[in-house]
């Protein structure tokens, strides 16, 4: 069987198998909401609300009726694209989507990006001299980063950099004494287009930290999976006949071990960028970030159902889809994934 065949059908199985994923994530949230503690209603009115205004709010909100037909309301919502309103303020829940998600993936892409580029720099330093004392240092920086409290280093880059030598903002995403630049949502892409050049500035100065902040929390993954693969493939036979015929060990490196390396940094790039876009929440929180994180921990502190559920499950759906696109550009690029 032909290899684009093959491809075709891997493809069409890993998108066949989003919408289970998706299905499965939907009811668990649904689910545990139901199950944990507390209620909604209480959240809203308060506990000593009239019981009349109480059942009032509860019928009104769906959340008299059993919980099958709330279930079958809920998922024929989403499948109409109807995410319900917030119980607070009745503000749709696309539209709390809308106004934060864009906020959580510029933080994610920057700082995936800069997470690449000192990860990678660092691992492939010592690969020159294995075991040697940068070898040693990129090995210590991985393992150092990757344990080092999120919390902790948050709030130390914010006490370092703007209390004490006050360089950047405590918090926030843009400066209170500029008006937004519109568009998007993506505050540095849009300052760019309308050529707004104190929204930039003001823009990159508030991301520098959180941004800073999780690069270097990533920034060790990549040192250590780049070690660990590049180690491996300089051990393959292919590697080996390429030294064979008389090829420098720069160049054995740069064209035959880096991009079988590369492949699985790929891999764990499209996981992180995907599980960052829900999973940023204590930096968002520290410096004050109006991301989706941040929105999705306030709508669990008010039990707020639908901007709970609504959140969760366009997360799943990032997640499934960039993992996917991912799969199926390292089936293209790779010929040695089995389908």
């Amino acid at each position: 069987m032909g290899h684009p065949r093959d491809l075709f059908r891997y493809s069409a199985t890993r998108l066949g198998l989003a919408p289970l994923m998706l299905w499965l994530i939907a009811t668990l949230v649904f689910l545990l909401l139901r199950i944990a503690p507390g209620d909604p209603v209480d959240a809203v009115l308060g506990s000593r609300a009239p019981a009349a205004a109480k059942a009032a709010m509860r019928a009104r909100l769906g959340l008299d009726q059993s919980l099958f037909d709330q279930y079958f309301s809920y998922l024929n919502g989403l499948v109409h694209g109807d995410l319900g309103q917030a119980l607070i303020n009745q503000e749709p829940v696309s539209k709390i989507i809308g106004n934060t998600l864009p906020a959580s993936l510029e933080l994610s892409v920057i700082a995936l990006i800069a997470a690449a580029i000192v990860g990678l720099s660092i691992g492939f330093s010592g690969i020159a001299r294995p075991e040697g004392s940068i070898d040693f240092s990129g090995r210590l920086y991985g393992l150092g980063t990757y344990a080092l409290p999120p919390f902790w280093v948050a709030m130390m880059i914010q006490l370092i950099f703007a209390v004490r030598l006050g360089w950047f903002p405590v918090g926030g995403r843009f400066p209170p004494s500029l008006l937004p630049p519109e568009g998007s949502g993506f505050f540095i892409w849009d300052s760019l287009v309308s050529a707004n050049w104190p929204a930039l500035a003001g823009s990159i100065r508030h991301l520098v930290l959180p941004a800073s902040t999780l690069a270097l929390l990533l920034s060790g993954t990549f040192t250590t999976a780049l070690r660990l693969n590049l180690r491996r493939t300089l051990r393959g036979d292919y590697v080996e006949a390429a030294r064979s015929r008389g090829l420098s060990e720069g160049q054995v490196i740069l064209h035959h071990a880096l991009p079988n390396a590369l492949l699985p940094i790929l891999t764990i790039a499209g996981i992180t960028v995907a599980s960052l876009i829900g999973g940023a929440l204590l930096i968002e929180v520290t410096f004050s970030w109006p991301g989706i994180a941040l929105r999705l921990q306030e709508a669990i502190n008010q039990r707020d159902y639908p901007v709970v559920q609504g959140i969760v499950v366009v997360i799943a759906l990032l997640v499934v889809l960039v993992s996917v696109a991912v799969d199926l550009l390292v089936a293209a690029l790779d010929p040695r994934v089995r389908y």
